[in-house]
């Protein structure tokens, strides 16, 4: 076994090495950029290099500065970790070359799977079943759209060499074809230095279900079952689950068997993750295979007992596989909620920021959080925006799933906006709570999840109106004084028809927050003030309400001067028109893009654009004014 390992990542996905690492006695060496100078995976290793600037292409995708560190420290081996160079084959080879153990697949497996399009025809000739679509060399449009008729639309335009969503874009007729190519093209560029595309069927609510797979360099291989990942926005996962709800011995019998095929078919070795689509008849279709660990394995270790770092490190040292597939067993059910600094009510935009206040729920045998920052910690542009990873067990899907929510309601983030309220609704969804999930379950129950239907409004009002008058922001005191007064509208009859039993307040640094019991059915509703409002964690979902200042009757007729602003810290990558343009409503005229996220800023009605004020390449800060505009009298 090993005695040094340097981890080559950061964030959570480092410290999560780190810790296994470290229970096995192994001494870890980090790396880290100019943004990392003070993470948290810095001072959990044992020893830390500094490898370059804050742009992961001038430190942790550089491969030769990685190569340096551990031939510098002595360590014996690398581990990649997920993304940056965890699938780069090249980096693979130079480990090899410098007598460094890459734990990971072998590089013919890497580079095999690396382009979609040739593990399409490695998967086709291993007979493992496929979506019909194009994979082949031939890029120019016209061919490619004749390739999409062909296939018959929807179809799903994917980047060859891509992953995490980008480089895809879904078409549903001829005429959107052309812009989503350019932009899926200009997206893979961005992402992958490579625009080779494929074309597919794009299958309507499909699942997405993947097997986890492990091989070592004895033939031997297994799987430890499946995950559902169906739940998406931006084609990136949002909550994962194990096992697959629904799923049925002979179909999941089925997938391993198909996943080990595919995993030999290319001599694999290691943790790998085979990803299939699975219709709403029990067929499945081969989607691609990463050769690496993969951000939601933890649920596969809470159902199956397992550390797969451990077994990464095994496999590495060339030993043999800790089990057998008859000694794999599922215990219980898991979910994982990917933390995010993100906006969900603004097209899921990455939020940057300090984190202020930063307070997961407590950990336990039942309740782990995977996490590579800490309070006061910045999130910043050069990363993805992933604040921490919220993983739950229970003994049945539905246990697992109130510890879900309940976990969620206690999980307190201040300084950037968070993705916490949406997960909170999602997860209390009925058709969640069902198991009725499919890749695009967000699109079909939105008004659900963003509480944008009447009963949901009828619900929070009268909660809000009690929590308003309440929660003075101003005097955390006086909200102790009121909520003890008998005349306090908490002792008063609310929208549940009883009235409040219990108050508990807690002040935790800039925060108030109260919990609330109710007689009638003695669940808990949790205030939390915010300082423009306040959030409801109730049993009926999340909601924010927001503080609204009175109209003081000043008429503004100039356009909408925030639609022209940055929506995010992050770089202009496309100026769409010419100064001087004229333009109309809806018309794209800059693109920016953050975290290899794009978004489009778009003309707010019809009108002339006089002046860019940045130039293409321009790093931005958010709310920066990006161009002058002058509205057409219409």
């Amino acid at each position: 076994m090993f005695t040094k390992i340097l981890i080559a990542n950061r964030g959570e996905i480092a410290c999560r090495i780190i810790k296994t690492v470290r229970q096995m006695g192994i001494t870890t060496v980090a790396v880290y950029s100019d943004a990392d100078r003070s993470a948290l995976h810095v001072k959990m290793a044992d020893e830390a290099v500094y490898i370059g600037a804050a742009p992961s292409n001038e430190s942790y995708l550089v491969v030769n500065r990685i190569i340096q560190a551990a031939t510098e420290t002595g360590a014996q081996a690398v581990h990649p970790g997920y993304g940056f160079l965890s699938e780069n084959a090249d980096f693979c080879r130079q480990c090899a070359m410098h007598n460094i153990t890459f734990i990971g697949p072998p590089v013919d497996a890497i580079l095999a799977m690396g382009s979609k399009s040739a593990a399409k025809t490695i998967m086709a000739n291993a007979d493992v079943p496929l979506v019909p679509g194009y994979h082949g060399d031939d890029q120019s449009s016209a061919f490619l759209k004749s390739e999409a008729e062909k296939i018959g639309y929807p179809v799903l335009l994917k980047a060859a060499a891509g992953g995490g969503g980008k480089g895809m874009r879904a078409v549903h007729c001829a005429e959107e074809f052309e812009q989503a190519l350019i932009a899926a093209k200009r997206e893979a560029l961005s992402s992958f230095n490579d625009d080779l595309m494929l074309v597919e069927k794009y299958l309507l609510k499909p699942r997405h279900v993947e097997i986890q797979v492990f091989c070592d360099s004895h033939q031997n291989a297994v799987y430890l079952f499946e995950r559902d990942c169906s739940v998406q926005r931006r084609h990136q996962k949002v909550i994962e689950e194990a096992p697959a709800p629904g799923m049925t011995l002979e179909l999941r019998q089925k997938m391993g068997a198909a996943a080990i095929k595919a995993a030999r078919a290319i001599n694999y070795e290691g943790a790998g993750t085979v990803e299939f689509l699975l219709d709403s008849r029990g067929d499945f279709f081969f989607m691609e295979m990463n050769t690496r660990l993969q951000v939601e394995h933890p649920v596969t270790e809470m159902i199956s007992g397992q550390d797969l770092v451990t077994w990464q490190l095994i496999v590495a040292a060339g030993q043999s596989l800790p089990c057998s597939q008859e000694q794999l067993k599922i215990n219980g059910h898991a979910f994982e909620a990917r933390i995010y600094a993100e906006d969900p009510d603004n097209d899921f935009l990455p939020a940057t920021g300090r984190l202020s206040l930063l307070q997961p729920p407590p950990e336990d045998s039942y309740i782990r959080v995977d996490t590579g920052v800490v309070q006061g910690d910045e999130v910043s542009i050069y990363y993805d925006p992933m604040i921490a990873k919220l993983i739950v067990w229970g003994t049945t899907r539905a246990k697992a799933l109130t510890r879900l929510t309940e976990a969620l309601s206690k999980y307190r983030i201040a300084g950037v906006t968070t993705n916490i309220g949406f997960l909170y609704n999602l997860a209390t969804s009925q058709a969640f709570r069902d198991g009725d999930v499919d890749t695009g379950f967000i699109q079909h129950h939105h008004d659900e999840i963003f509480r944008q239907r009447q009963q949901d409004l009828n619900y929070a009002a009268p909660l809000a109106a009690s929590a308003f008058l309440n929660l003075r922001q101003d005097n955390a005191a006086k909200i102790a004084q009121q909520s003890n007064e008998p005349n306090s509208p908490w002792h008063l009859n609310n929208n549940w028809g009883r009235p409040m039993s219990v108050i508990r307040m807690e002040i935790q640094q800039n925060e108030c927050v109260l919990s609330a019991e109710s007689h009638a059915d003695l669940s808990n509703s949790t205030i939390v003030s915010k300082n423009n409002g306040f959030d409801l964690f109730t049993p009926e979902g999340f909601f924010h309400c927001r503080q609204l200042y009175p109209d003081l009757g000043v008429n503004n007729d100039d356009v909408d001067r925030d639609n022209l602003k940055a929506p995010m810290h992050g770089t202009l990558i496309a100026l769409m028109v010419a100064t001087g343009a004229t333009v109309k409503k809806g018309d794209t005229l800059v693109i920016m893009e953050a975290m290899k996220m794009e978004h489009t800023v778009v003309a707010p009605s019809d009108g002339v654009v006089t002046e860019f004020y940045f130039q293409t390449g321009s790093l931005v800060e958010a709310d920066a004014e990006l161009l002058s505009f002058e509205a057409l009298d219409l």
